[in-house]
């Protein structure tokens, strides 16, 4: 038995927020790395199977979810797929932040005057599909009072013990019901952030959405401001019209869009990056193409999907090599936290005898490879490189002018 293996059932979960449950799960917490078989069979000694199974399954899902959520997963409840969902601390954070920044949704008389830092105060948000509350538990942090919603109770039971957990029992209430029945135009803000995932695994179409796609329009058209979570890869036909949409990046790892809806919201795209909440935004300004320079920048994945290349470029007094490839170049180096620049050594036509001996001239013996337009797989070419040497090289597989071509370059960032 794998100590995240399974679900916990509501009984058992129920349970487990007694006294006598929570001494379980500190001492389930505290056999975190042993054998499986031998910390069941250490609580078992105290405890029955069913909350035995639920202590280690429950001090499993934390030890995994630190990674989201830090040292406050310690405190959280978890089911397996309510994890799996959960927003990113950070992300969350920076997202509830922005709710004051955006036009007043509250009616003049009551839109307090307060600096964009600090919320409104007891906005009110509805959380639609809050599934384990992590996103509910940032907006209560932020100032708002939330009222959520699960269709699972045994979620809804998880994301009240973690509002409680946190002391912000008075600012969430959470009830089992469908998305399709919440009413946003009683809030004054609709947070949604639809399952993305199906019996078969993921989905990146939101048509399989849960609530499905048609549910969520619905639903946004009749808020007043709207805050939706999507995936980072949602096809562009399907943002509404007018949304500001945002990609958010989390240590060069895109992580989610947000799609922002309502009267006064400017339609747009920007990108944000975490730590750190630089923003760009989109301006219209296109990149000139232009022969390979001294330096390549890599964009932030959050700028790509934005399509901010044309943004970035400017921001380094760069130009694109290729139209369609999202590197850019320049003759002189230039910093900025939207891409990661190398400079280049040299450029080659692809061929594997040729990257090979180049690579074996400069005694290469380890190489970090990127590729964008290039549909070479990179394990394979990996091992056929047989390399050899003591030192280290960067190596970008992509089109120039549509010749596949290799770059050959070392990081020049500053640390």
């Amino acid at each position: 038995m794998a100590l995240t293996s399974g679900d916990v059932d509501l009984d058992a979960f129920t349970e487990l927020l007694t006294p006598r449950g929570l001494r379980a799960l500190a001492e389930a917490g505290e056999l975190a790395g042993a054998d499986p078989v031998a910390a069941a069979t250490t609580l078992r000694k105290t405890y029955d199977a069913a909350l035995t199974s639920a202590a280690l399954t429950q001090a499993g899902l934390r030890h995994r979810a630190r990674a989201k959520f830090g040292a406050d997963a310690d405190r959280m409840f978890f089911t397996p797929h309510g994890l799996e969902q959960a927003t990113r601390a950070e992300v969350a954070a920076h997202r509830a932040a922005l709710l004051p920044t955006l036009p007043p949704t509250l009616p003049p008389a009551q839109a307090p005057a307060l600096p964009p830092t600090q919320p409104p105060s007891g906005a009110r948000v509805v959380d639609a599909c809050c599934g384990i509350g992590g996103d509910l538990l940032a907006l209560a942090r932020a100032g708002c009072t939330v009222t959520a919603f699960d269709t699972d109770p045994l979620t809804v039971a998880v994301a009240r013990a973690n509002a409680e957990a946190f002391g912000l029992g008075e600012r969430v209430t959470v009830h089992v019901g469908d998305a399709a029945e919440v009413r946003p135009e009683e809030y004054d803000a609709l947070f949604a952030d639809p399952a993305r995932r199906t019996g078969r695994g993921r989905t990146f179409d939101p048509m399989a959405y849960s609530p499905p796609w048609p549910v969520v329009l619905d639903l946004i058209s009749r808020a007043r401001l709207s805050c939706l979570k999507v995936a980072p890869g949602i096809p562009y036909e399907f943002i509404p019209e007018g949304a500001l949409a945002e990609w958010v990046s989390y240590k060069g790892e895109v992580k989610e869009a947000t799609l922002w809806t309502g009267a006064g919201v400017t339609a747009g795209r920007r990108a944000a990056l975490l730590p750190g909440g630089h923003t760009l935004t989109a301006t219209g300004v296109t990149a000139e193409v232009g022969p390979p320079g001294r330096y390549l920048y890599e964009p932030d994945g959050a700028a790509i999907r934005a399509h901010l290349v044309g943004e970035v470029a400017e921001l380094v007094g760069g130009r694109l090599m290729d139209p369609m490839i999202a590197y850019v170049t320049s003759d002189a180096p230039a910093d900025t936290p939207w891409a990661a620049r190398y400079e280049i050594e040299d450029i080659i036509p692809f061929s594997l005898k040729k990257l090979r001996a180049a690579l074996r001239a400069r005694k290469i013996g380890n190489v970090t490879i990127k590729k964008r337009g290039s549909a070479v797989d990179i394990e394979r070419l990996r091992a056929d490189l047989r390399l050899s040497g003591e030192n280290t090289m960067v190596i970008a597989l992509t089109r120039i002018l549509d010749k596949p071509s290799v770059i050959l370059c070392k990081p020049s960032s500053p640390a």
